[in-house]
């Protein structure tokens, strides 16, 4: 039996999956280090309020993956990113997602959000003289709270990337595209239209046997 061809992905989707990976690393990075020059290592200052007691700026070192789980694990966390992001190259480029714009977004958001905290979990960031669990940590700084009481974890913008992207994600899976959904190009299931003629060496007839 013949695999269908893979469809052929536009050129267009290759640069926009580009850019959305390099502009969104370089944004995490680059707030990174302005904010730990700014404020300095964790606990070396208070936290900076945009919006008094909810939103501010607090640098922090994440040693685990979401929310702290996995402390110590950095390294298994960076081939697990290694390994993710060979899979979405894979599966956009080689099976053929690319031919969606939705899923070229989404993917440029995560690839983006892998590439700005693989940079860190690979210690490119850090210094002689900083704690050594730090090595692989990954550094937040994004403070998000309701009150002293309900505190969400702090974040960057790499882990903002991965959400917006696996949110895109989720959003697909439950509402495809009409050309995703096993639509055809018949929608009235007319299947004559699939299968206009069949030459069987007999005429077609519209009523009983032929004269």
């Amino acid at each position: 039996m013949i695999a269908p061809p893979r469809p052929a992905i536009p050129w267009n989707r290759a640069v926009v999956f580009t850019l959305l990976a390099i502009v969104g690393a370089v944004a995490d990075l680059w707030t990174k280090q302005a904010v730990f020059d700014w404020r300095g290592l964790p606990r070396q200052s208070d936290p900076w309020w945009l919006i008094e007691g909810y939103v501010g700026v607090e640098t922090t070192v994440n040693i685990g993956a979401v929310f702290g789980i996995g402390a110590g694990q950095g390294t298994l966390f960076a081939a697990l990113s290694v390994f993710a992001a060979t899979a979405i190259l894979v599966w956009l480029f080689y099976f053929g997602a690319a031919s969606q714009w939705w899923l070229t977004v989404a993917m440029g958001c995560v690839m983006g959000g892998i590439f700005g905290n693989l940079y860190d979990r690979l210690g490119l960031w850090w210094e002689p003289g900083y704690p050594e669990q730090w090595r692989s940590g990954v550094r937040d700084w994004i403070l998000w709270q309701a009150s002293e009481d309900y505190k969400w974890p702090n974040f960057n913008i790499a882990d903002s990337l991965l959400v917006c992207g696996a949110g895109m994600l989720l959003w697909h899976s439950f509402f495809p595209p009409a050309e995703a959904d096993g639509s055809s190009d018949n929608p009235s299931g007319d299947r004559s239209a699939d299968n206009p003629t069949v030459d069987d060496g007999r005429e077609a007839t519209t009523g009983g046997p032929p004269a």
